[in-house]
């Protein structure tokens, strides 16, 4: 307990990445999560990486400032990076949506109070379960925790690291679409095919009323093509998690390079 009084400006700056690394990871930034439990889980961890660290001594000065904000960013930019990976099952729910019509019929999703799409939701709560019974969330605590490793408290870092930055995030973007469609290809592609043959039907037999026949066809085609590749999914999504957790990774060393 005695470090800890002594290294009390560390402890704060620890305690500051670690509570702004959970305002943005996901799962630990849901709102279903209380608050109360947030600051109890950063304060712990902040409490043993304080007892295992070999702290410097830093003076409470106008530089303490500067790297208050500074862990401030860096725990919002490595927990923004894993969320953006993450979003890549709501893109996919929000490609299913669209083709099935259940673009109009988006809910507020409780864990984030923003508008979600029916089948994202629905593959968001799945992933969810999965990350958690692959113990997947102690990957990214662990990551978070090895960020002191690459990026020390006591140094001012350059967040924006040469162009190689700007480098990494492009290709996360491009890899999050990617998974994202490839986790919707096989069911985006049944109702295109779907299309053609209301298409043809259309064509071939006008007195059939596509538009009233289209949307339930298409609805129970889109359900039986997600039970059908249940389990493709979840290896997609274990392509996703990986991703995210190797993407944080390159991030770390990518802010560990710029001190």
């Amino acid at each position: 307990m005695e470090s800890l009084f002594v290294h009390y400006p560390a402890f704060l700056l620890i305690v500051t990445r670690i509570a702004s690394f959970m305002v943005t990871i996901p799962l630990f930034s849901y709102r279903t999560i209380p608050n109360q439990l947030k600051i109890g889980i950063a304060f712990y961890l902040a409490f043993i990486m304080t007892m295992t660290l070999d702290l410097p001594t830093i003076p409470l000065n106008e530089q303490f400032l500067l790297l208050l904000m500074k862990e401030a960013m860096i725990g919002l930019l490595i927990g923004l990076a894993a969320y953006i990976i993450f979003s890549a099952i709501q893109i996919a729910g929000s490609f299913i949506d669209f083709q099935m019509g259940f673009a109009i019929a988006s809910v507020i999703d409780p864990q984030t109070g923003v508008q979600s799409p029916l089948i994202g939701q629905l593959f968001n709560v799945m992933a969810m379960l999965f990350l958690l019974s692959t113990n997947a969330h102690h990957l990214l605590i662990e990551g978070m925790l090895n960020s002191f490793l690459f990026v020390p408290i006591d140094h001012l870092t350059q967040l924006f690291h040469t162009g190689e930055m700007i480098q990494v995030m492009i290709k996360s973007f491009n890899s999050m679409f990617i998974i994202a469609f490839q986790m919707a290809f096989p069911i985006v592609g049944a109702l295109f095919l779907v299309d053609v043959a209301l298409g043809i039907i259309a064509r071939t037999v006008p007195q059939l009323n596509v538009f009233v026949v289209g949307l339930p066809i298409k609805i129970g085609v889109s359900f039986l093509m997600i039970l059908l590749v249940f389990s493709a999914i979840f290896f997609v999504m274990q392509e996703l998690i990986e991703y995210m957790i190797e993407f944080t990774n390159t991030l770390l060393q990518l802010l560990g390079e710029s001190n």
